[in-house]
Protein backbone atom coordinates (compact mmCIF):
# COMPACT_ATOMS: atom_id res chain seq x y z
CA UNK A 1 0.00 0.00 0.00
CA UNK A 2 3.02 2.32 0.15
CA UNK A 3 2.64 3.48 -3.46
CA UNK A 4 -1.09 4.04 -3.11
CA UNK A 5 -2.37 7.60 -3.50
CA UNK A 6 -6.13 8.06 -3.22
CA UNK A 7 -8.18 11.13 -4.01
CA UNK A 8 -11.73 11.38 -2.71
CA UNK A 9 -13.92 13.74 -4.69
CA UNK A 10 -16.52 14.68 -2.12
CA UNK A 11 -16.16 14.65 1.66
CA UNK A 12 -19.61 13.55 2.78
CA UNK A 13 -20.64 10.77 5.12
CA UNK A 14 -19.90 7.89 2.73
CA UNK A 15 -16.45 9.28 1.91
CA UNK A 16 -15.83 9.62 5.63
CA UNK A 17 -16.74 5.99 6.23
CA UNK A 18 -14.31 4.86 3.53
CA UNK A 19 -11.49 7.15 4.66
CA UNK A 20 -11.88 6.00 8.26
CA UNK A 21 -11.67 2.39 7.13
CA UNK A 22 -8.50 3.02 5.12
CA UNK A 23 -6.82 4.69 8.07
CA UNK A 24 -7.78 1.82 10.38
CA UNK A 25 -6.26 -0.57 7.82
CA UNK A 26 -2.95 1.27 8.14
CA UNK A 27 -2.91 3.67 5.18
CA UNK A 28 -1.11 6.87 6.24
CA UNK A 29 -3.19 10.08 6.01
CA UNK A 30 -0.49 11.54 3.73
CA UNK A 31 -1.61 9.10 1.01
CA UNK A 32 -5.16 10.40 0.99
CA UNK A 33 -6.39 13.64 -0.58
CA UNK A 34 -9.89 15.10 -0.45
CA UNK A 35 -11.51 17.48 -2.92
CA UNK A 36 -14.60 19.39 -1.82
CA UNK A 37 -15.74 22.93 -2.66
CA UNK A 38 -17.30 23.45 0.78
CA UNK A 39 -14.90 24.88 3.40
CA UNK A 40 -16.74 23.21 6.27
CA UNK A 41 -16.46 19.81 4.58
CA UNK A 42 -12.72 20.26 4.03
CA UNK A 43 -12.21 21.39 7.61
CA UNK A 44 -14.15 18.40 8.91
CA UNK A 45 -12.02 16.00 6.86
CA UNK A 46 -8.72 17.51 7.97
CA UNK A 47 -9.68 17.66 11.64
CA UNK A 48 -11.23 14.21 11.78
CA UNK A 49 -8.74 12.28 9.67
CA UNK A 50 -5.61 14.42 9.33
CA UNK A 51 -5.80 14.27 5.52
CA UNK A 52 -5.08 17.11 3.13
CA UNK A 53 -8.15 18.75 1.61
CA UNK A 54 -8.39 21.03 -1.42
CA UNK A 55 -11.12 23.10 -3.01
CA UNK A 56 -10.01 21.97 -6.48
CA UNK A 57 -7.49 19.39 -7.68
CA UNK A 58 -3.86 20.43 -7.88
CA UNK A 59 -0.83 18.70 -9.35
CA UNK A 60 -0.34 16.56 -6.25
CA UNK A 61 -3.92 15.35 -6.26
CA UNK A 62 -3.82 14.63 -9.97
CA UNK A 63 -0.87 12.31 -9.32
CA UNK A 64 -3.16 9.86 -7.54
CA UNK A 65 -3.69 6.33 -8.84
CA UNK A 66 -7.17 5.85 -7.32
CA UNK A 67 -10.06 8.29 -7.56
CA UNK A 68 -13.14 7.79 -5.42
CA UNK A 69 -16.18 9.68 -6.69
CA UNK A 70 -18.44 10.49 -3.75
CA UNK A 71 -20.27 13.65 -4.84
CA UNK A 72 -24.00 14.02 -5.45
CA UNK A 73 -24.83 12.81 -8.97
CA UNK A 74 -26.10 16.23 -10.04
CA UNK A 75 -22.73 17.74 -9.06
CA UNK A 76 -20.64 15.20 -10.94
CA UNK A 77 -20.19 17.07 -14.22
CA UNK A 78 -18.79 20.15 -12.51
CA UNK A 79 -16.61 18.07 -10.18
CA UNK A 80 -15.18 15.96 -13.02
CA UNK A 81 -14.26 18.77 -15.43
CA UNK A 82 -10.80 19.62 -13.99
CA UNK A 83 -9.84 15.92 -13.87
CA UNK A 84 -10.43 15.10 -17.53
CA UNK A 85 -7.24 14.17 -19.35
CA UNK A 86 -5.23 13.73 -16.15
CA UNK A 87 -6.69 10.59 -14.57
CA UNK A 88 -7.09 8.12 -17.42
CA UNK A 89 -4.54 5.84 -15.76
CA UNK A 90 -6.41 5.70 -12.44
CA UNK A 91 -8.76 3.17 -10.97
CA UNK A 92 -12.07 4.98 -10.53
CA UNK A 93 -14.48 3.88 -7.81
CA UNK A 94 -17.87 5.57 -7.85
CA UNK A 95 -20.37 5.49 -4.99
CA UNK A 96 -22.71 7.85 -6.88
CA UNK A 97 -26.19 6.58 -7.65
CA UNK A 98 -27.24 6.67 -11.28
CA UNK A 99 -23.95 7.68 -12.91
CA UNK A 100 -23.22 4.87 -15.34
CA UNK A 101 -19.84 3.66 -16.50
CA UNK A 102 -20.19 5.25 -19.95
CA UNK A 103 -20.86 8.61 -18.31
CA UNK A 104 -17.93 8.19 -15.93
CA UNK A 105 -15.68 7.22 -18.81
CA UNK A 106 -16.73 10.20 -20.94
CA UNK A 107 -16.34 12.65 -18.07
CA UNK A 108 -13.00 11.45 -16.69
CA UNK A 109 -11.21 9.74 -19.55
CA UNK A 110 -10.77 6.74 -17.27
CA UNK A 111 -11.19 3.12 -18.36
CA UNK A 112 -10.86 1.10 -15.17
CA UNK A 113 -14.10 1.88 -13.36
CA UNK A 114 -15.95 0.20 -10.51
CA UNK A 115 -19.44 1.31 -9.63
CA UNK A 116 -20.65 0.69 -6.09
CA UNK A 117 -24.18 1.11 -4.76
CA UNK A 118 -23.92 1.22 -0.96
CA UNK A 119 -26.66 1.92 1.56
CA UNK A 120 -26.79 4.02 4.72
CA UNK A 121 -26.00 1.24 7.24
CA UNK A 122 -22.52 1.45 5.67
CA UNK A 123 -21.99 4.43 7.99
CA UNK A 124 -21.86 2.02 10.95
CA UNK A 125 -20.11 -0.79 9.06
CA UNK A 126 -23.26 -2.86 8.58
CA UNK A 127 -24.21 -1.97 5.03
CA UNK A 128 -24.01 -3.83 1.77
CA UNK A 129 -22.80 -2.55 -1.59
CA UNK A 130 -23.65 -3.86 -5.02
CA UNK A 131 -20.61 -3.71 -7.34
CA UNK A 132 -20.06 -3.74 -11.08
CA UNK A 133 -16.76 -3.29 -12.93
CA UNK A 134 -15.85 -2.25 -16.45
CA UNK A 135 -14.11 -4.83 -18.62
CA UNK A 136 -10.74 -3.14 -18.05
CA UNK A 137 -10.82 -3.81 -14.30
CA UNK A 138 -8.63 -6.80 -13.47
CA UNK A 139 -8.86 -9.20 -10.51
CA UNK A 140 -6.40 -7.21 -8.42
CA UNK A 141 -8.42 -4.02 -8.81
CA UNK A 142 -11.66 -5.82 -8.04
CA UNK A 143 -10.02 -7.11 -4.88
CA UNK A 144 -8.85 -3.61 -4.01
CA UNK A 145 -12.39 -2.26 -4.46
CA UNK A 146 -13.65 -4.92 -2.08
CA UNK A 147 -10.98 -4.02 0.47
CA UNK A 148 -11.79 -0.33 0.17
CA UNK A 149 -15.47 -0.98 0.82
CA UNK A 150 -14.91 -3.63 3.50
CA UNK A 151 -15.22 -1.18 6.43
CA UNK A 152 -18.74 -0.32 5.29
CA UNK A 153 -20.03 -3.91 5.30
CA UNK A 154 -20.58 -6.69 2.78
CA UNK A 155 -20.22 -6.49 -1.01
CA UNK A 156 -22.07 -8.30 -3.78
CA UNK A 157 -20.94 -8.24 -7.44
CA UNK A 158 -23.57 -8.16 -10.17
CA UNK A 159 -23.11 -9.58 -13.66
CA UNK A 160 -24.66 -6.69 -15.60
CA UNK A 161 -24.51 -2.96 -14.94
CA UNK A 162 -28.28 -2.70 -15.39
CA UNK A 163 -28.66 -4.93 -12.34
CA UNK A 164 -27.39 -2.06 -10.20
CA UNK A 165 -30.83 -0.52 -10.71
CA UNK A 166 -32.27 -3.55 -8.91
CA UNK A 167 -29.61 -3.24 -6.20
CA UNK A 168 -30.51 0.43 -5.80
CA UNK A 169 -34.18 -0.44 -5.44
CA UNK A 170 -33.69 -3.40 -3.10
CA UNK A 171 -30.81 -2.51 -0.78
CA UNK A 172 -29.93 1.09 -1.62
CA UNK A 173 -33.46 2.31 -0.90
CA UNK A 174 -34.19 -0.67 1.34
CA UNK A 175 -33.43 0.97 4.70
CA UNK A 176 -36.32 3.38 4.05
CA UNK A 177 -38.70 0.44 3.71
CA UNK A 178 -37.47 -0.94 7.03
CA UNK A 179 -37.95 2.42 8.73
CA UNK A 180 -41.43 2.68 7.19
CA UNK A 181 -42.47 -0.62 8.75
CA UNK A 182 -40.76 0.37 12.01
CA UNK A 183 -42.86 3.55 12.05
CA UNK A 184 -46.02 1.47 11.71
CA UNK A 185 -44.97 -0.98 14.42
CA UNK A 186 -44.11 1.80 16.86
CA UNK A 187 -47.39 3.56 16.06
CA UNK A 188 -49.31 0.34 16.71
CA UNK A 189 -47.48 -0.22 19.99
CA UNK A 190 -48.34 3.27 21.17
CA UNK A 191 -51.97 2.85 20.10
CA UNK A 192 -52.11 -0.33 22.19
CA UNK A 193 -50.97 1.57 25.28
CA UNK A 194 -47.18 1.16 25.34
CA UNK A 195 -45.02 4.20 26.14
CA UNK A 196 -43.38 5.57 22.93
CA UNK A 197 -39.82 4.74 24.02
CA UNK A 198 -40.77 1.19 24.90
CA UNK A 199 -42.70 0.69 21.66
CA UNK A 200 -39.65 1.84 19.71
CA UNK A 201 -37.30 -0.38 21.71
CA UNK A 202 -39.45 -3.44 21.13
CA UNK A 203 -39.89 -2.76 17.41
CA UNK A 204 -36.21 -2.06 16.75
CA UNK A 205 -35.00 -5.07 18.73
CA UNK A 206 -37.50 -7.28 16.90
CA UNK A 207 -36.24 -6.12 13.52
CA UNK A 208 -32.59 -6.51 14.51
CA UNK A 209 -33.08 -9.94 16.01
CA UNK A 210 -35.20 -11.26 13.15
CA UNK A 211 -32.66 -10.03 10.58
CA UNK A 212 -29.79 -11.60 12.54
CA UNK A 213 -31.63 -14.92 12.78
CA UNK A 214 -32.40 -14.87 9.05
CA UNK A 215 -28.72 -14.21 8.29
CA UNK A 216 -27.58 -17.17 10.38
CA UNK A 217 -30.31 -19.64 9.46
CA UNK A 218 -30.25 -21.93 6.40
CA UNK A 219 -34.04 -21.59 6.18
CA UNK A 220 -35.81 -19.38 3.67
CA UNK A 221 -37.75 -16.35 5.01
CA UNK A 222 -41.06 -18.11 4.30
CA UNK A 223 -39.94 -21.08 6.42
CA UNK A 224 -38.85 -18.80 9.27
CA UNK A 225 -42.19 -17.04 9.09
CA UNK A 226 -44.00 -20.38 9.28
CA UNK A 227 -42.08 -21.27 12.45
CA UNK A 228 -43.56 -18.21 14.18
CA UNK A 229 -47.07 -18.75 12.87
CA UNK A 230 -49.41 -21.07 14.75
CA UNK A 231 -52.75 -21.87 13.15
CA UNK A 232 -55.44 -19.73 14.76
CA UNK A 233 -52.88 -17.79 16.80
CA UNK A 234 -51.95 -14.14 17.12
CA UNK A 235 -49.37 -14.14 14.32
CA UNK A 236 -51.84 -15.76 11.94
CA UNK A 237 -54.40 -13.09 12.77
CA UNK A 238 -51.89 -10.38 11.88
CA UNK A 239 -50.71 -12.09 8.69
CA UNK A 240 -54.30 -12.59 7.53
CA UNK A 241 -54.76 -8.80 7.62
CA UNK A 242 -51.49 -8.19 5.74
CA UNK A 243 -52.44 -10.70 3.04
CA UNK A 244 -55.95 -9.28 2.72
CA UNK A 245 -54.48 -5.81 2.26
CA UNK A 246 -52.02 -7.04 -0.36
CA UNK A 247 -49.01 -5.82 1.61
CA UNK A 248 -46.53 -8.30 0.12
CA UNK A 249 -47.62 -7.51 -3.43
CA UNK A 250 -47.41 -3.78 -2.66
CA UNK A 251 -43.84 -4.14 -1.41
CA UNK A 252 -42.85 -5.98 -4.59
CA UNK A 253 -44.50 -3.28 -6.70
CA UNK A 254 -42.80 -0.56 -4.69
CA UNK A 255 -39.35 -2.05 -5.26
CA UNK A 256 -40.11 -2.46 -8.96
CA UNK A 257 -41.08 1.22 -9.10
CA UNK A 258 -37.82 2.17 -7.41
CA UNK A 259 -35.86 0.12 -9.97
CA UNK A 260 -37.66 1.83 -12.85
CA UNK A 261 -36.86 5.23 -11.36
CA UNK A 262 -33.21 4.23 -10.94
CA UNK A 263 -33.10 3.42 -14.65
CA UNK A 264 -34.74 6.75 -15.52
CA UNK A 265 -32.21 8.64 -13.40
CA UNK A 266 -29.39 6.77 -15.12
CA UNK A 267 -30.78 7.92 -18.47
CA UNK A 268 -31.03 11.50 -17.23
CA UNK A 269 -27.51 11.57 -15.80
CA UNK A 270 -26.25 9.93 -18.98
CA UNK A 271 -27.11 13.14 -20.80
CA UNK A 272 -24.75 15.14 -18.59
CA UNK A 273 -22.47 17.33 -20.66
CA UNK A 274 -18.95 17.68 -19.32
CA UNK A 275 -16.87 20.56 -20.64
CA UNK A 276 -13.71 18.94 -21.94
CA UNK A 277 -10.70 21.26 -22.22
CA UNK A 278 -9.57 21.77 -25.86
CA UNK A 279 -6.19 20.15 -25.23
CA UNK A 280 -7.92 16.98 -23.96
CA UNK A 281 -10.16 16.50 -27.01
Amino acid sequence: MNALQITFVGAGHMAGALIGGLLKAGLPPAQIRVIDPLPEARERATQRFGVTAHERPDATVLGSNVIVWAVKPQSFAEAAEPFHGFVGHCLHLSVMAGIRIDTLRKATGGRRIVRAMPNTPALIGQGISGLFASDEVGPEHRQFAEQLLAPTGAVSWVAEESQLDAVTALSGSGPAYVYYVLEAMVQAGEALGLPPAQARQLAQATFAGAAALAAQSPLQPAELRAQVTSKGGTTQAALDVLEAQGVKASIVQAIEAAARRAGELGDEYGRIEVEVPPWAR
